[in-house]
């Protein structure tokens, strides 16, 4: 894919490491973005059978595809399940015999063409046969649930319309967006799958109801039911499983946190009629990860890092485990002991919670019991989704470390992580390859606060001193970087490595899993103090003879680009900077935002209430002092950190005559989710950009 001439620049630049006879060759450009991400992970209620979903770019489509893969037990044999790439979001029935799943696959019998097909329920049988959709009608799915009984599928979807009704609303406003009113709330129906199943005879005409009467009717499959109506729109929604009742989690139409008390959990009988759902929360946290407990009797939920606290007023906190007794509406925090970040659970078949935990560098699992958590014997390193089974021991997950790839392993139970297997090799190729050696880095920030870190070396240079560094900041704030595998667009440090720079991972004030307090601390000082815990720590890495102070680079995306576009106001110690997605200014930012409610409490107020710290915490402001060049980039549809900051740097650059480079990827939102090549280019550019100034006269 590269151009020789790039190729030549990437990989044969004289500070380029070479391979000596016998020895891993680095990785490539290519290869790098050849990895596949692990995006979903389903076992069987018998514990001998997996579902895996991965993620991986599709070059000549200009997508990523999405597929599905199954894993057997009896002969450990792991092959395609799908091959359409359309294909997310595995679920098993009760009884282990279907397999329910999202696409967007079109209606090809029906001549429904590719770019208007929705995202449908599709069911594929265990034991043989092909896939077949719950249902034909235009309904997207927001979430859905098997039924207690695996007789029937729940599923949320927007509140449907006549045909008649559809028509005159396009005839009506045209192209025109109705802000905060057009997108209507949810219906949750009840679906049987007994009439999805496929007959031998074909569909006859005479078997469907006249055009003319379908047309004035909400567009329902004609064995569905609805269970209950929300006005707002729903993310979660989870079936008891002794088949009594539902649990959902809404969220704002607009799909922007501004404000938590859109975010709450409900629940409603699951064999109700058009019913009223009951509010099971009030607070100021924005739940997700919605399970019942065993027994029905219990809701298990968290609340994310950077999500507010179910248990008292928003703020900025780690991750957190909470259950919530159904007759008594009693809440419980659990694992409140451990001081690290939940970052996931799941539940076990004899109803024991294990929680994913995040302490400093290391994610591990843990048995959670009421407050306390107890690490269990795993692996060092990071373990990612994890996945239990309804009526067996098994335990799935994936794991990674920063020189080991992302794979999905199975373990007999949660008491032998440690002598779990690997039933793939998605990421084999990047074991072939030399991949930077990596250490824990530790330092005192100014005010005397330990801040830690991750240096990462190039192949065949660990330990060495005075090499050039690149300074690569996370973004959230509320991450860290650890003993994790990472190969995209966003986590790009082992490819840095292996293009001989020395990468250093500030965890900064703000990051997760160390502790509420250095999370807090964040707020309302927010970049300014990150900023100088990271300072402080190229100044120790410089001091102490590991980084050439006269080769330094620094870059972020997010939240890293924040910092990035903030650091290069405060400092010229950097020859080249990165940025992407990184606002320069608060208050248009808090208004065009996602997360208003969040940038909100960050900076102590709304821009009206305290006008005085949006300003002097805004890199805008002290542009004056820049003289870094400055490589940026920009999702053209990003809602999370507006486009319009990016335009906004843009012209300051220009206007301050810094050297830079702008790239948009239009319609691309904060994640760069739609086309592969966005990303390939973005980190493609961004390492000719280092080169570029790490050789030039300062």
């Amino acid at each position: 894919m590269l151009l020789p001439m790039l190729l030549a620049a990437i990989a044969c630049s004289p500070l380029a490491w070479c391979a000596a006879s016998g020895e891993k060759p680095p990785i490539s450009l290519d290869e790098f973005f050849s990895f596949v991400e692990i995006h979903g992970l389903a076992l069987s209620p018998d514990g001998n059978t997996a579902v895996i979903g991965t993620e991986r770019a599709d070059w000549k489509q200009n997508r990523f595809r999405d597929d599905l893969w199954m894993w057997r037990a009896k002969d450990n044999s792991l092959t395609p399940l799908s091959t359409t790439g359309h294909d997310s979001g595995p679920h098993f029935s009760p009884d282990g015999n279907y397999i329910a799943f999202l696409s967007n696959r079109p209606l090809i019998a029906e001549g429904e063409a590719a770019k208007d097909a929705v995202e449908r329920v599709w069911i594929l049988p265990v034991h043989g046969g092909g896939a077949f959709p719950l249902y034909r009608e235009p309904l997207s799915v927001d979430a859905f649930t098997w039924s207690g009984d695996g007789k029937a599928i729940f599923i949320a979807t927007q509140q449907p319309i006549s045909q008649d009704a559809e028509t005159a609303e396009k005839q009506a406003w045209k192209d025109t967006v109705r802000w905060r009113v057009q997108r209507r709330g949810d219906d949750i129906l009840r679906v049987p799958i007994a009439a999805a199943i496929p007959q031998p005879k074909p569909l006859l005409a005479s078997d469907t109801k006249p055009k003319s009467d379908a047309d004035k009717k909400p567009q329902l499959p004609s064995d569905a039911a609805v269970v209950a109506q929300s006005p707002l729109a729903i993310t979660e929604l989870v079936a008891a499983p002794d088949g009594s009742k539902l649990a959902f989690e809404s969220r704002s139409l607009l799909n922007r946190q501004e404000n938590p008390a859109d975010y709450e959990v409900f629940t409603v009988a699951a064999n109700a009629t058009a019913a009223t759902p009951q509010q099971l929360t009030h607070n100021q946290a924005y739940e997700e990860g919605l399970h019942w407990g065993r027994d029905s009797k219990t809701l298990y939920f968290t609340v994310p890092a950077a999500a507010g606290s179910a248990e008292q007023a928003y703020q900025d906190v780690q991750g957190r485990l909470y259950g919530l007794d159904i007759s008594t509406g009693k809440l419980s925090r659990l694992g409140g002991d451990y001081a690290g970040s939940w970052e996931g659970y799941s539940i076990q078949s004899n109803g024991r919670l294990l929680g994913r935990g995040m302490s400093g560098l290391q994610t591990q699992i843990y048995n959670v019991d009421g407050p306390k958590a107890s690490k269990l014997a795993g692996i060092a390193g990071s373990y990612g989704k994890m996945h239990t089974a309804l009526n067996s021991s098994r335990l799935l997950f994936t794991h990674s470390t920063i020189d080991e790839p992302t794979e999905v392993y199975i373990a007999d139970d949660s008491a032998h992580l440690d002598q779990a297997k690997p039933i793939t090799q998605f990421n084999k190729l990047f074991t072939e390859r030399a991949l930077p050696k990596w250490t824990p880095y530790r330092w005192k920030s100014p005010d005397g606060t330990t801040v830690e870190g991750v240096l990462l070396y190039p192949p065949g240079k660990f330990g060495q001193k005075h090499l050039r560094m690149f300074t690569l900041i996370h973004g959230g704030p509320a991450d860290a970087d650890g003993d994790r595998f990472g190969a995209d667009w966003y986590d790009w440090a082992i490819l840095a490595a292996d293009n001989n720079w020395l990468v250093f991972r500030p965890n900064y004030r703000g990051s997760s899993g160390y502790g509420d307090k250095f999370q807090l601390q964040i707020s309302p000082v927010i970049v300014s103090l990150p900023g100088k815990d990271i300072l402080a720590g190229v100044d120790k890495l410089v001091a102490d003879g590991i980084a050439d102070p006269d080769h330094l680079a620094v870059g972020g995306y997010s939240y890293g680009g924040y910092m990035t576009n903030w650091l290069i106001t405060q400092t010229t110690r950097f020859r080249s900077a990165v940025s992407g997605a990184g606002a320069v200014e608060h208050a248009a930012n808090w208004g065009n935002d996602d997360m208003s409610f969040d940038d909100a409490w960050m900076l102590g107020g709304t821009p009206w209430q305290n006008p005085a710290r949006y300003r002097s915490e805004a890199a805008l402001f002290q542009f004056d002092k820049v003289k870094t060049p400055v490589h940026d980039v920009i999702g053209g549809a990003d809602i999370r950190v507006a486009a319009e900051e990016g335009y906004l740097f843009e012209r300051a650059l220009e206007t301050q005559k810094i050297p830079h480079r702008f790239l948009v990827f239009p319609g691309e939102g904060h994640g760069l989710a739609n086309n592969p090549w966005h990303g390939y280019i973005k980190v493609r550019d961004e390492l000719l950009w280092l080169e570029k100034y790490d050789h030039a006269s300062k």
